[in-house]
């Protein structure tokens, strides 16, 4: 049971398990906001007006991120209509595409068994497997980087010949540009950086004769160049505010109140990496020693990994996500090291991954407390605990078997019982979410006034924006007194939504004159202010964050 890595039969059945139950989970949970109703919802706008070059949300302007994600969503809707796994379809399937390559790349770079350990280590990571899982920009920026990073490995080994190294390098160059058009400069200047702070430390300076420039540059503008000529010149707003206030802006000022501290990631990576953090300081120092032969692609995926968590940890602007790009990395110098790691080190893995499991056993009794905020919110909470719990078992199960079979020197069984016990019980975490992520959603509530819904019904938003649920409304709302990441969109076209509080008054009174319907969604601290300023409205449906109100 140690070549496990040499059975096709095996590999390919525990495959099929694998992208099966990935795919069919994408589509249990609703979206919650407000990455996942944001962009479910700019491309379900996408599918519906027909413009895939004006990216909008709400109908409004929307040029913080570049398009692919949406072209992709828009695309699933048209093909398969629209729908909650069609919305994660795309990120699911970056998600799987990156645990393949990830695999592909090690088998080829490192040999069969780094690849089949690579492919384990990176599918049963928890941030990429519950990325995975979630419609939003970092899995397919990660996705795209995860194939510039793979192919380069791959060109660049000493065995490549001239033809793969071109062909390699050209993916290389078309991952990049696709990294570019799903979150901006970050998919070719991170990569960039990388590779000049490799030919430094490894004094390798040919690779930049090795990267076929000329080809790779005429393919990557090929590819990345023409929606940004396209949209700025149906928007000449669009260059300054993407490529100055998204890019150095964004990255330098605190406005968007995202900052952390600079130990920010480190501190995500330690629950991030499960269940493979027993053996990740190892697998780093490992990277250190110099391998035989010009290239030294060790070096490169330390490189990788500290270099794009520097940068982020640098940033003004901190989210979770930002830190996806290195877990290919992390995955790859895991795969090298477990070939290698003695019994002691893997029991150690499976010894870690059984305290996590017991940590978490003895932290559900405490996960009713997160509802303090939302007391009504507490049962769903509750409801979510037999599944953290089982999740927990798991976890603790999984651990003791891989450190039976560690002590067994079973390797494969080790690391594939490790991976298979981190798999399932993160997505356990994640479909147990649901009762929580729907109320999040206003998926109940949106369902229920739906029906009541005629084509021209004015529906306000007063002082918020449901990102969710305007995607289950299937109609974007007319915003009152809000602006947040609407603000550029809304000083280009400020007739879209209505400024103040007076101003909807007048409005919503002039509907009732009328005998004209109208809805609006509100928070309970709008309900209040409204029923004080003697709104006509009655509540026409309501959950424990938001209530809909109407005028007749």
């Amino acid at each position: 049971m140690n070549d496990l890595y040499n059975s096709k039969k095996f590999l390919w059945t525990l495959f099929a398990l694998f992208a099966l139950i990935w795919l069919y989970v994408l589509g249990i949970r609703s979206l919650v906001p407000p990455d996942e109703g944001r962009y479910a919802e700019m491309a379900r706008e996408m599918w519906a007006n027909g413009d895939w070059i004006t990216t909008r949300l709400n109908g409004i302007k929307y040029f913080e991120k570049p398009p692919l994600q949406t072209w992709m969503n828009a695309l699933t809707f048209t093909v398969f209509g629209l729908g909650e796994w069609q919305a994660r379809l795309w990120t699911g399937l970056c998600g799987l595409g990156g645990v393949i390559f990830t695999g592909y790349a090690g088998s080829r770079v490192f040999g069969q068994r780094a690849g089949f350990y690579a492919a384990l280590a990176l599918g049963s990571s928890l941030f990429w497997v519950a990325c995975g899982q979630i419609d939003s920009l970092d899995m397919s920026l990660s996705a795209m980087m995860c194939v510039s990073l793979c192919a380069l490995l791959i060109a660049q080994r000493d065995a490549a010949t001239p033809t793969e190294q071109r062909n390699w390098m050209l993916v290389c160059w078309a991952g990049m540009a696709l990294a570019v058009l799903a979150k901006g400069l970050i998919g070719v200047v991170l990569p960039g950086a990388v590779l000049v702070l490799y030919s430094v430390l490894a004094r390798d300076f040919g690779i930049w004769k090795r990267l076929h420039l000329g080809k790779g540059l005429l393919l990557f503008f090929a590819i990345a160049s023409p929606w940004f000529v396209l949209v700025a010149l149906r928007n000449p707003e669009q260059p300054h505010f993407f490529f100055i206030h998204e890019h150095f802006e964004r990255f330098f000022l605190k406005e968007h109140h995202r900052e952390g501290a600079w130990y920010y990631f480190l501190m995500l990576l330690v629950p991030g990496v499960m269940p493979w953090l027993g053996v990740l300081p190892q697998a780093l120092l490992q990277s250190l020693r110099r391998n035989e032969g010009r290239f030294q692609p060790k070096l490169l995926l330390l490189i990788w990994f500290v270099f794009i968590t520097f940068f982020f940890s640098y940033s003004s602007s901190k989210l979770p996500g930002y830190i996806l790009p290195v877990y290919p990395a992390l995955a790859l110098l895991l795969a090298t090291y477990l070939e290698s790691a003695s019994r002691l080190n893997r029991l150690i893995a499976a010894g870690l991954l059984i305290a996590v499991g017991v940590a978490g056993l003895a932290a559900i009794p405490q996960m009713a407390q997160m509802a303090v905020r939302h007391p009504a919110e507490r049962a769903m909470i509750e409801a979510h605990q037999p599944w953290v719990l089982t999740a927990a078992i798991i976890a603790a199960a999984g651990g003791a078997l891989a450190a039976l079979h560690a002590r067994q020197l079973r390797r494969d069984l080790t690391v594939l019982t490790l991976a298979i016990a981190g798999f399932c019980a993160v997505q356990l975490i994640l479909i147990g979410f649901e009762p929580y992520g729907k109320m999040r959603a206003g998926k109940e509530l949106a369902l229920k006034i739906r029906p009541q819904l005629g084509p021209d019904t004015p529906v306000y938003s007063v002082g918020t924006y449901e990102q969710s649920m305007t995607y289950y409304l299937g109609r974007t709302v007319t915003l009152v007194d809000y602006w947040d990441e609407f603000t550029f969109g809304l000083r280009q076209q400020p007739e879209l939504s209505i400024p103040n509080i007076d101003a909807f008054i007048v409005q919503w009174n002039a509907h009732t004159a009328q005998q004209v319907k109208a809805m609006a969604i509100v928070s309970d601290d709008a309900y209040e202010q409204l029923k004080k300023r003697g709104l006509t409205m009655r509540v026409l449906a309501e959950d424990t964050r938001r209530m809909v109100i109407t005028n007749l």
